[in-house]
């Protein structure tokens, strides 16, 4: 049967041959054969160790643990290389996740098109949304967090368009001010933003329609006019029109 010295077992196993020294000195892997000049020789049964050893650094136990098992009169080495496996595939299975990841987030870094956590509140004084996120998690809690969360998914494409859309929607209801907050061409174009709401609240499309939460944010714009200011400006007529036409859309939803 084929022995294998220091030298050529590091090589096969991939170790180095001080690791295999300090196995021996620790009694972990003794070697089949020291020969009268004190060469190290090892045959299959040691091979066979060394594979188990090497499976359960793998799994990070430390090598007096992995001395335990091993000595351990019940271990079974089939049974071990079950287990062996099975911890493997599962780890692969992490890896491959965090692979699939990191590539996609290269795609996005290189095409620069990751929404940055800085930039769902781009062009606001630092001040005022410090003040806005305090008072949004004082009154809505967890669901300020998830607006978050899922906003930050978003491509800064995808990010922007929905900006966008947001702001037309608010200037065309400011031009608006002055209707019957209840009219059909009013109503319509709360329709609009209650869908971009639901968007930047990271609920769009879930079965609960959200009427009182909808009709709560009306009731924030009155009782705070940060909320409705146009270029600065405080807009109290245009609060009261929006509170007034989404309570009124609310309450037929």
């Amino acid at each position: 049967m084929e022995q294998y010295s220091v030298k050529k077992l590091a090589a096969l196993a991939g170790v180095s041959v001080r690791t295999l020294h300090l196995y021996d000195q620790i009694g972990l892997l003794k070697p089949s054969v020291r020969t009268e000049k004190n060469y190290r020789l090892y045959g299959q049964a040691e091979l066979l160790r060394l594979q188990q050893i090497l499976f359960y650094k793998e799994l990070d136990l430390p090598l007096k643990e992995i001395a335990d098992i091993l000595d351990d009169p019940a271990f079974d080495p089939v049974k071990a290389l079950e287990n062996h496996k099975a911890a493997l595939q599962q780890k692969h299975q992490r890896i491959t996740t965090l692979l699939v990841t990191i590539d996609k987030t290269i795609d996005q870094l290189k095409n620069e098109t990751m929404l940055q956590p800085e930039e769902l509140y781009e062009g606001f004084p630092p001040e005022t949304v410090e003040s806005w996120q305090r008072l949004a998690v004082e009154k809505w809690g967890d669901a300020v967090e998830r607006s978050r969360k899922h906003l930050l998914q978003k491509t800064k494409q995808e990010f922007k368009a929905l900006q966008h859309a947001a702001s037309l929607n608010w200037q065309k209801l400011f031009s608006m001010r002055h209707e019957d907050p209840a009219n059909e061409q009013t109503q319509k174009e709360i329709a609009v933003h209650y869908e971009l709401i639901r968007e930047f609240w990271g609920t769009a499309g879930i079965t609960d329609k959200q009427a009182a939460a909808y009709a709560g944010l009306g009731d924030l714009y009155i009782a705070d006019e940060r909320y409705t200011m146009i270029e600065g400006k405080p807009q109290p007529e245009f609060a009261q029109f929006m509170q007034q036409a989404m309570k009124f859309f609310a309450e037929r939803l």
